[in-house]
């Protein structure tokens, strides 16, 4: 093929042009440089790079170079000046020229690898052999009372806890950690703890309470054959935070179960059914339900022997919300119960339903049009009228029967300029615990550059500024148009990551753009290697339900395009942590990172 010398002069000027004002840059920031941790200083430069690098229309250059058999820079966020550097010799060469070109503080293709790898290690610690990419695993109660299951998640794979203070207390969150930290000591084995903050709750608050009942079901396969009976745990009495599975009981009775006894009773519905005692331990025994049973406060349990003890006071389940398009809902401050729409007795509407909000200082940031998402966006409205206590919203989006609405569950604006920070009171109080107890610190809600100098002040107070890591959650797209400001503030200390918080950012920006802000995300970090954490919904069905579907597992390979992959708790959850480890180690035989490669087939 004849080489048009021409159009190869032009892209040589192209380049030229591009290299000049990369440079440029770099030195208009010189100031903002020196404030970087040492660590970060030729990542900053890179992300300065690759920031103006994107602002170029690079299409009919990258046709060019693809046309000369030049490799283009599709995968070169992580070193662009020495792509475009090498890609300029090679063009010069084709016409004849030597040229050669300083290197120095130039990150190369292999440096900025090692640069990731490097802040990876920092952050996150050292991987098992044979995979790159850490495995997260969110921590449920359980953990604190249970050591066996903590080891049964690091025999898996696990190599970092996460204990999410939403939920649960310090005593309860101690208890995890000291149970991770031992067990993993017993292994050999070195875990990092990783803690999140609560952030602003802007979720539903408390509804109208219901009957003194619970519900336990067992697991079934597609033929309505139980696969997995459901969990009862006897004990004296409830603790502030016992699991939903807990049923007090009279100490007379459980001191008198044994493995294999049978305990009768009928449930709410009258139905017939069987407790089987599997285990018995001091003050606690599990057993088991292969039916579905409604078990309430007072329900009479009987041995066969003719011990009865009384099921102790449960408390209230609350009444879910039915919400149905073209219905209003009224949104109140925290003080007021959530009930349901009220009718007159012939059917006609006197109230519309009502759902407190947990934060009611974002309603002063409302506008009447504005788009409201309930539950993860399964439930979606328009704001129709803002009033300084609450505003009401007409329902445009439901399941075709209507969506159930329950408390604690999210509430989006994706419209609205929400002025609201990151760091609550809460998360003040809880960084005391975290900064003794916590290698890394997860925080919510980040939204700008102020955010996270609040929180860095903040550390710095607790003298562990540079001695604890810190993962920035970006879930709103706030956060996302921010992100190169975050980045850039959050590099004046050592052990930083980003986490993908894919649930939320895709309720915020809307489901058809999340592919692309993924790679866009995945991108900036990777051009100031900053190591990605993969996180929401990674093999949920399998840790919750025992069976994957097959686009998890597509997902669960595309994860190693980071270099952390954060799993939810489940009742299978630690088939999924032995399935995700499997699948990132094969993996990562014909990939790495972006990159894939071509090995010899077998």
């Amino acid at each position: 093929m004849e080489i048009d010398k021409k159009i190869i002069k032009g892209a040589i000027a192209r380049l030229e042009e591009i290299i000049a004002r990369l440079e440029k840059a770099v030195n208009d920031r010189h100031e903002g440089l020196e404030k970087v941790d040492s660590s970060y200083r030729e990542s900053a430069v890179n992300l300065i790079h690759y920031t103006t690098f994107r602002k170029f229309n690079l299409t009919n250059l990258q046709r060019i170079l693809r046309d000369l058999g030049i490799t283009g820079f599709s995968h070169a966020e992580g070193h662009v000046m020495s792509s475009l550097l090498h890609s300029k010799r090679l063009l010069e060469s084709l016409l004849g020229q030597v040229t050669t070109f300083e290197v120095d503080g130039v990150t190369s293709a292999d440096r900025s690898k090692a640069l990731m790898e490097q802040h990876s290690r920092d952050l996150l610690g050292d991987v098992v052999e044979g995979r790159r990419v850490s495995i997260m695993v969110t921590q449920p109660t359980e953990s604190a009372y249970h050591p066996e299951l903590v080891r049964q998640m690091l025999e898996a794979g696990m190599d970092c806890a996460r204990v999410n203070c939403a939920h649960d207390n310090p005593e309860v969150w101690l208890k995890i950690i000291n149970n991770v930290r031992e067990e993993a000591r017993k292994m050999g084995k070195t875990v990092r703890i990783a803690m999140d903050l609560s952030g602003p709750k802007i979720r539903t608050g408390v509804l109208e309470a219901g009957m003194r009942v619970r519900k336990f079901s067992p697991k079934k396969d597609e033929g309505g054959h139980v696969v997995k009976p459901a969990t009862v745990l006897l004990k004296r009495k409830l603790q502030e935070n016992s699991p939903s599975n807990v049923l007090p009981v009279s100490v007379h009775l459980l001191e008198n179960l044994a493995v294999g006894d049978k305990v009768s009773f009928k449930d709410e519905r009258g139905k017939k059914r069987q407790l089987e005692v599997a285990e018995v331990t001091p003050g606690m025994v599990k057993a088991y339900l292969y039916k579905t049973s409604y078990i309430r406060t007072g329900t009479a349990l009987h041995k066969k022997d003719g011990l009865v003890s009384d099921v102790g006071e449960l408390p209230r389940a609350e009444r879910p919300l039915l919400l149905k398009t073209g219905q209003m809902l009224k949104v109140t401050g925290p003080d007021q119960v959530g009930r349901n729409a009220v009718k007159a007795w012939d059917g006609t509407l006197t109230q519309p339903a009502l759902v407190p909000c947990q934060m009611p200082e974002v309603f002063k940031s409302l506008r009447a049009g504005e788009r409201v998402l309930f539950d993860d966006g399964k439930i979606e409205g328009v704001i129709r009228e803002v009033e300084e206590d609450g505003f009401t919203a007409e329902i445009t989006r439901t399941r075709e029967n209507g969506s159930w609405l329950k408390s604690e569950k999210g509430i989006n604006f994706p419209d609205s300029d929400l002025k609201v920070r990151g760091l609550t009171d809460k998360d003040r109080e809880d960084l005391k615990f975290i900064a003794q107890h916590a290698d890394v610190v997860n925080f919510s809600f980040v939204n700008s550059a102020k955010d996270v100098e609040d929180l860095l002040y903040e550390l710095e107070q607790l003298d562990v500024l540079q001695s604890i890591g810190v993962i920035l959650k970006i879930e709103t797209g706030k956060a996302y148009d921010h992100l190169y400001e975050i980045l850039a503030r959050a590099m004046r200390k050592k052990k930083i990551g980003v986490m993908i918080a894919r649930g939320d950012l895709a309720v915020e920006t809307g489901w058809q753009h999340m592919g692309l802000i993924q790679e866009e995300i995945l991108a900036l970090c990777g051009a100031a290697h900053v190591p990605v954490t993969w996180a929401t919904q990674v093999l949920e069905n399998l840790a919750k339900k025992g069976l994957p579907s097959r686009s998890e597992i597509t997902d669960a390979t595309n994860s190693l395009q980071a270099e952390c992959v954060m799993l939810n708790k489940g009742p299978y959850i630690i088939d999924a942590i032995k399935l995700l480890d499997s699948i990132l180690k094969e993996t990562e035989k014909f990939r790495s990172k972006k990159e894939r490669m071509l090995p010899r087939i077998e």
